[in-house]
């Protein structure tokens, strides 16, 4: 008889995980242990801070393994005796002898519908490209990157005012809701894994806060998008009078105005910025002290 309710182990790091692992959770699944990256330092004052995922299995009194490299953690998860592996936000390939464990293998949850967009910036990317459409993969693993066979995918539209934390939080929250609905007949093998179209894959690549910075150069709608695929990681910025600002909230428009800036094709209107040192304001006062 099919077990049901199988062992699992979590794997993630970052926000888009956290409401998959509570769904679980809440769901009553059985949760063995959650592995997720080392503490690190965040924010101005690099303070040490565990990720998000850590935090969540804490909240629920689940064990957490914070391993450097994962490939080295192959013994320890062999000792748990997994029926299944699921996982989603986590930076680390994970290696064959490791996929070979449970015997439900490992489900990756991926915010794009593969092949196009494998790899760490899926929802940044998608934005960036101005594509109207995104979604999620649920797929079986292999030893390479986003490669492995199709469980379940399902779409999503991308508003126009979407910016990348607005369209994570629809993406996770879809995401939870289908692999609940999905693992009961993947657990009892009535779902077929169908294998992706390789030769229609597409990457996406880290980007870094010098990708963040504004070429006036491009036409504002370019402009406009890279400003909500880059809220809030690595942000926007441009040097006003010597001065780095983060451009937080900007719209393309026609028609010059006192905060818009000229661009090479039509205008960048800022309705949020944030120089250096100061509070975010709006682009009116930042025209009117800055500009």
């Amino acid at each position: 008889m099919t077990n049901l309710n199988p062992k699992i182990i979590f794997i993630g790091t970052g926000q888009f995980a956290v409401p998959i692992l509570e769904k679980l959770i809440n769901s009553d699944y059985k949760i063995i242990t959650v592995i997720t990256a080392p503490d690190k330092p965040a924010g101005r004052k690099q303070e040490i801070t565990p990720p998000p995922i850590k935090q969540i299995a804490i909240k629920y009194n689940l064990s957490v393994s914070q391993p450097e490299k994962i490939s080295n953690f192959e013994s320890q998860i062999a000792d748990l005796f997994p029926d299944l592996i699921i996982t989603a936000d986590y930076s680390q390939i994970i290696p064959k002898n490791i996929l070979d464990i449970p015997k439900l293998g490992c489900l990756n949850l991926h915010p794009s519908l593969l092949p196009k967009y494998r790899g760490p910036s899926p929802i940044q990317t998608a934005i960036l490209k101005g594509e109207e459409l995104t979604g999620i993969t649920i797929m079986l693993m292999d030893e390479k990157m986003d490669h492995g066979p199709i469980i379940v995918q399902e779409q999503i539209p991308i508003d126009n005012n979407d910016n990348c934390q607005t369209l994570e939080e629809k993406l996770s929250e879809k995401t939870s809701n289908l692999l609940i609905k999905t693992l009961p007949q993947y657990v009892q093998s009535k779902i077929k894994p169908i294998s992706q179209d390789h030769n229609k894959a597409t990457y996406t690549k880290i980007f870094t806060r010098q990708d963040g910075q504004i070429d006036w150069k491009q036409n504002a709608k370019q402009i406009e998008r890279m400003i909500r695929a880059f809220y809030p990681w690595p942000g926007t910025w441009a040097i006003f009078n010597e001065k780095r600002v983060k451009i937080l909230k900007a719209k393309a428009v026609n028609q010059q105005d006192k905060a818009a800036i000229k661009t090479k094709k039509g205008y960048l209107l800022l309705e949020l910025v944030q120089p250096a040192g100061k509070k975010p304001m709006t682009g009116q006062e930042f025209a009117r002290g800055y500009l």
